[in-house]
C-alpha cells in the first residue's frame, strides 16, 4: 500500500465511524457502518505502520480493536446466558408489566404499570452493574492501545493531531460512564479523522556530501 492510499483508508473510516456514532440512535444498520469503519482504519494503520517501519503503530491499533471484541462479546455471552437460563429479564420486565407470563411476543398489547416502585428493581442492579463494568474495563484498555498507537504514529508522521486524539480517547474512556465521556471518544475520532488526511509525504533530503557535477573538460 503507499502512503495515499493509506492516509485516505483511515480517513474514509475515520468518517464512517463518525457517521455510524451519531446514526446509532436512529438506524440499527450503524454498527455495520462502525465496524466497516474499524476495519478500515486498521489496514491503513498496517500500511502506515509499514511505510514508517514502525510496527507498533499496527500492533496497538489491532490490540485495541480485539479487547473491543472481547469486552462487548463478554457482554453479549452474558446476557444471552441470562436470557436462556435465569429468569433475570422475565423478572424485570414483571416488575413493568404485572400481567406478563413470559410470552414476548405479547409484551406490545400488555399495559405498563406506571406507578411501579423503582425499588422492586434493586435486586437486578447488581448484575446490570457487573455488564457495564466488564464493557468499560475493557474499553479503558482498549483506549491505552489506541493512544499507543495513535502516539507512535504522531511520531512517525509529524502530525501532532494523533497524539492529541489518542489522550482524549483514553480520557473519554475513563469518563465513559457519563455523557462527557461518549462525545470525548467521539471527538477523539474526528480528530483521528482530521490527522489522516494532514499526513505527507516527508521531504526527500539530498545526499550528504553531494556537489555539483564535474566540469565536461574540453
Amino acid at each position: 500500500m503507499t502512503l495515499e492510499s493509506s492516509k485516505n483508508l483511515g480517513g474514509i473510516g475515520g468518517i464512517l465511524l463518525i457517521i455510524g456514532t451519531l446514526a446509532f440512535l436512529v438506524q440499527s444498520y450503524s454498527v455495520v457502518v462502525n465496524f466497516v469503519g474499524i476495519i478500515l482504519v486498521l489496514i491503513a494503520l498496517h500500511g502506515l505502520g509499514d511505510f514508517y517501519r514502525e510496527r507498533s503503530v499496527f500492533n496497538n491499533g489491532l490490540a485495541s480493536f480485539i479487547m473491543i471484541v472481547i469486552g462487548v462479546g463478554a457482554a453479549i455471552g452474558y446476557m444471552v446466558y441470562l436470557f436462556l437460563y435465569t429468569n433475570f429479564f422475565t423478572g424485570i420486565v414483571s416488575v413493568i408489566y404485572p400481567g406478563f407470563n413470559g410470552d414476548w411476543a405479547a409484551i406490545p398489547g400488555m399495559t405498563p404499570n406506571t406507578n411501579f416502585n423503582p425499588a422492586d428493581l434493586a435486586p437486578y442492579f447488581g448484575t446490570i452493574l457487573t455488564i457495564i463494568a466488564v464493557v468499560w474495563v475493557f474499553a479503558i484498555i482498549a483506549s491505552v492501545f489506541f493512544w499507543r498507537s495513535m502516539k507512535r504514529l504522531s511520531s512517525s508522521s509529524g502530525v501532532h493531531l494523533f497524539s492529541t486524539a489518542g489522550i482524549l480517547m483514553l480520557i473519554g474512556a475513563l469518563l465513559a460512564v457519563v455523557v462527557i465521556g461518549l462525545v470525548l471518544m467521539w471527538i477523539a475520532a474526528l480528530l483521528m479523522t482530521v490527522a489522516f488526511f494532514q499526513i505527507k509525504r516527508p521531504i526527500e533530503q539530498p545526499v550528504s556530501g553531494a556537489g555539483p557535477p564535474p566540469p565536461i573538460p574540453v
